[in-house]
């Protein structure tokens, strides 16, 4: 028999009846629509962790201060900042408590690495203290993590928070996050300047009013990013001058958000805007992803030095980075499991629809024998029939795949619709259908023409 009669036969059989054909695919349907939803997921989740983590790199570092003793102490002895009457015992035996702390403690050297008295020594923990017990970084712990710490590229201090902004086409006072950084942040933190310049070492220095705006920010304060450079914003009752305009980068779940902050020059920030009541975070480059470990081993030693009764939280964004891959590569091996057992189940059903289909074709299996086919040719048209079920429900689910992908995006879920996908959901149909058609056409193949024809 010729291929194109092979071609006619079967297309004749599946056209006798459709609905059995089209019930029969449902099963490859569903699977290749998940492949392909499986792909533009997973693919949408790496992008999202790349999006999320571009703004650090993979050597950073990030210094948080922990509970002083002191701290801890004034926690257990119930709180209230060191005031009289809210952190003593009703015994009260130690009244001059409150006043030594503020004066012994509450000397800031928030500045540019500025301290009084004994900070010039080793242990800094006196003039670090912006509040009773409590421990402040500044920029001499940047300086001895410069300098003290090996493989150590980069090293910057950052402080930031919330503060009332106004300017441009707002018409009422809104709480931004502003943040306060040296001008080795934008390499740290890979920023891209869009309009403009971002600060320099000398506005640190000499306490400039400028202003470095996120993308988001620039657009909602001034209409458009392109028209805030040059323009005022007042921070706090304070006019700076708009100096610069970052590129979008989208949402980041590391530090803040850049496309949602208002960048200012770290000293600037500490004097005019947050004052004393701040808790700055060092962030340190490796100059080796590999020297990681042994570098935040260095950095802890260097602080505890300088502040012997301070806990210190040190992550790398190596292992956050490590963390949010293997969770989305965890969701994708969990969604293709899926996929494979509804393809599964949907080339089971493709292999008890063609028994039934040998048992009731025996007759007509035993007069193509008759007729002078062979048993590859019978193999042939059966596995065929099941090839082009498996493919009709292939390029369905491939078509329902890539629709279904706007909702899902309804639920937060990023997708990343990819050829690859349509193509692995063809290729997997198809090898459903092959596999799981065989053996019923093995048995179609093997009936004799006496035992096809004797069967009523």
């Amino acid at each position: 028999m010729k291929l194109i009669e092979l071609l006619r036969l079967v297309f004749i059989n599946l056209m006798s009846n459709k609905s059995k054909g089209m019930l029969t695919s449902l099963g490859i349907v569903v699977g290749s629509a998940t492949i392909v939803l499986v792909i533009a997921i997973g693919q949408g989740g790496k992008l999202d962790v790349a999006d999320q983590f571009k703004n650090l790199n993979a050597g950073a570092i990030e210094v948080t201060v922990g509970q002083s003793a002191d701290t801890m102490m004034e926690e257990m002895m119930g709180g209230g900042g060191g005031m009289p009457g809210g952190g003593m015992p009703s015994g009260g035996e130690m009244p001059e408590m409150p006043s030594g702390g503020s004066s012994g403690g509450g000397m800031p050297s928030m500045g540019g690495g500025g301290s009084s008295g004994g900070g010039a020594g080793g242990n800094k923990s006196g003039p670090s203290m912006s509040g009773a017990g409590r421990t402040t970084l500044t920029t001499d712990d940047v300086d001895d993590i410069a300098s003290l710490v090996p493989n150590v590229e980069a090293v910057s201090i950052t402080v930031n928070s919330t503060a009332a902004v106004s300017g441009g086409e707002l018409e009422d006072e809104t709480e931004y996050t502003v943040a306060g950084v040296l001008a080795d942040y934008q390499q740290i933190s890979n920023l891209e300047i869009q309009y403009g310049n971002f600060f320099t070492e000398d506005d640190n220095e000499d306490h400039t009013k400028v202003a470095v705006l996120g993308y988001s920010i620039a657009q909602e304060i001034f209409g458009a990013a392109y028209l805030a450079t040059g323009d005022i914003v007042t921070i706090e009752g304070k006019n700076y001058e708009v100096i610069g305009v970052l590129a979008s980068m989208g949402t980041v779940s590391s530090g803040i958000s850049p496309d949602d902050s208002i960048y200012i020059p770290y000293t600037t920030a500490t004097k005019y805007v947050f004052g004393r009541d701040v808790s700055p975070q060092i962030t340190a480059v490796a100059s080796d992803v590999k020297e990681v470990d042994t570098v935040m081993e260095n950095i802890e030693a260097v602080l505890s030095e300088n502040y012997p009764n301070t806990t210190f939280t040190l992550t790398d964004a190596g292992s956050k980075m490590e963390a949010a891959t293997s969770s989305a590569n965890t969701l994708s091996m969990l969604l293709i499991a899926v996929a494979t057992i509804v393809f599964i189940v949907g080339g089971i059903g493709i292999m008890n629809v063609l028994f039934v289909t040998v048992k009731e074709r025996t007759q007509e299996i035993g007069i193509l024998k008759a007729l002078g086919c062979r048993k590859r040719e019978i193999l042939m048209e059966f596995l065929m029939e099941a090839n082009l079920i498996s493919m009709f429900g292939g390029i369905i689910g491939v078509a329902a795949g890539f629709a279904l992908i706007p909702a899902v995006e309804m639920f937060n879920i990023r997708c990343e619709p990819m050829v690859l996908g349509g193509i692995l959901a063809l290729v997997f149909a198809v090898i459903t259908g092959t596999v799981f058609g065989f053996y019923p056409a093995f048995k179609a193949s093997k009936l004799t023409p006496i035992e096809a024809l004797s069967q009523d």
